[in-house]
């Protein structure tokens, strides 16, 4: 069975005034995070990197931890990481990005859409629940994210909604909150509200979690919405503004790579190189060869001359050496 889904009310019982007031800072911080995020020149740089902080936060909500050096050390073993909580954190990372490439052309958020980030985040092709309630509640679900016409609140409103029913549904066997977390960032993308999907709401839910629990039940038990709306977006506004914060210590901490590589190692200074040094915290010789299309030797050379000027940290695990950006990490959450 699914959970009881509660029944939607008009769209002006929804915009209470005490919504209304809190929709007006949400969106205020949304919009300048929106601008914010545009002047980071490469939108890559933001995504490889905020995501996995979501991932990390999104997978705490369930439960499955894991440190920042072990997740991004699965990445520098190519995904073969011997701890299965950073896999999974990592597999949380790819669904968001495949998810968002899947719909950012006609932005729209489909069933099959939601079934195909769902498999990469679990790893499996389990699929939808087979009762038919679901299939029909999805199908309700996914008109109402796509079709203004079901319900013409702010889209906040109707973000929130949707991830209440969503959670309501319950349509996998696993794997749920974290689908309906990603759910929430694509339709922030889908509705134009921001460009590229970096806002995240987990953290939030960690530091309230027994909060974001009571309310979904309770919003199911009493049909009253506006507690569970205040809640959802607030989070929204001060999620925003803690983003806006690190984005903007991303760009200036770039910029000042940007004119210290060009004044203490002018002959290898490129964007390529900047790039690559804020889209991999942990990076490796390989990342380098790829991303700016040199040799081995070169990549080392480069990587060698950046530690020895002390823009990254040399480690090694196992046979590999990986190189830090530690300043760049001392800005996540």
């Amino acid at each position: 069975m699914i959970n009881q889904l509660t029944t939607l009310p008009k769209p002006k019982q929804l915009e209470t005034r005490a919504v209304l007031k809190q929709l007006v800072t949400a969106h205020r911080y949304l919009a300048e995070l929106k601008g914010v995020a545009a002047t980071i020149p490469n939108p890559e740089i933001l995504i490889s990197t905020l995501s996995l902080q979501e991932a990390k936060d999104s997978s705490e909500i369930e439960n499955i931890f894991t440190t920042q050096d072990e997740l991004f050390q699965a990445d520098i073993h190519s995904g073969s990481s011997r701890n299965a909580a950073a896999t999974e954190v990592r597999r949380y990372a790819a669904a968001l990005g495949s998810g968002f490439e899947r719909m950012r052309g006609d932005q729209l958020i489909t069933v099959n859409r939601i079934v195909e980030f769902h498999q990469t985040l679990m790893g499996s092709d389990a699929g939808i629940r087979k009762l038919p309630e679901i299939q029909s509640s999805l199908t309700d679900l996914e008109r109402f994210m796509n079709d203004d016409t079901v319900c013409a609140a702010d889209p906040l409103i109707n973000m929130a909604i949707a991830h209440h029913q969503f959670e309501s549904i319950h349509p996998f066997h696993d794997g749920n909150g974290r689908a309906g977390r990603i759910l929430n960032s694509l339709y922030l993308v889908a509705r134009g509200l921001l460009d590229q999907p970096v806002l995240y709401l987990s953290g939030y839910i960690i530091d309230t979690k027994a909060d974001y629990y009571s309310l979904l039940q309770s919003t199911r038990e009493t049909n009253d919405w506006e507690p569970w709306l205040l809640y959802l977006i607030r989070g929204v506004g001060e999620t925003s503004k803690l983003t806006i914060g690190m984005i903007a210590a991303i760009r200036n901490l770039m910029n000042s790579y940007e004119e210290r590589i060009r004044k203490d190692l002018p002959k290898i200074y490129s964007h390529e190189l900047l790039d690559n040094l804020f889209r991999h915290p942990y990076s490796k010789i390989e990342a380098v060869q790829e991303d700016l299309g040199v040799s081995r030797l070169t990549a080392s050379k480069y990587l060698s001359a950046l530690t020895e000027k002390g823009f990254v940290e040399k480690h090694r695990s196992g046979r590999y050496n990986y190189y830090v950006n530690r300043p760049l990490i001392r800005i996540f959450r």
